[in-house]
């Protein structure tokens, strides 16, 4: 079994790529032209990330979900990207319209730390690589 991605499910796709790209630096790599579907480049990994509208989730799943732009408290998942500079990046997310949720902290470990919270729900965390 290989990881091949992580898909969002968001009210507005296209918002969600753009804030991706002012927030994160993740350009657009691909939004189908219905608007319901859209990437962005993700580095060397290999796998996606993806935004999936709520109309096109819910006919997936055949179930409906907790949407995470309308919880008050994020949802018990994150989506993580390592940084050089967590402070750098945490005040750009926050600049573009991210709502801060924990500011970079040196953890016991060695690592630093942050969250932040997208407008459309998603829980990301900025961090050092490990090692």
């Amino acid at each position: 079994m290989n990881f091949a991605y992580t898909l969002v499910y968001v009210a507005d796709v296209a918002a969600s790529l753009a804030f991706f790209d002012r927030a994160f630096g993740l350009k657009t790599r691909f939004l189908h032209e219905s608007g319901a579907y859209g990437e962005v480049e993700t580095g060397a990994s290999g796998a996606k990330l993806a935004f999936v509208d709520h109309a096109t989730a819910r006919s997936s799943v055949q179930h409906d979900y907790v949407a995470a732009d309308t919880s008050d408290r994020p949802l018990g998942m994150e989506i993580g990207f390592t940084v050089v500079d967590v402070q750098a990046a945490f005040d750009k997310a926050v600049g573009a319209g991210a709502k801060p949720l924990a500011a970079p902290l040196a953890k016991p470990w060695g690592q630093v730390v942050a969250y932040v919270r997208c407008p459309d729900g998603t829980l990301v965390e900025l961090c050092t690589a490990m090692g």
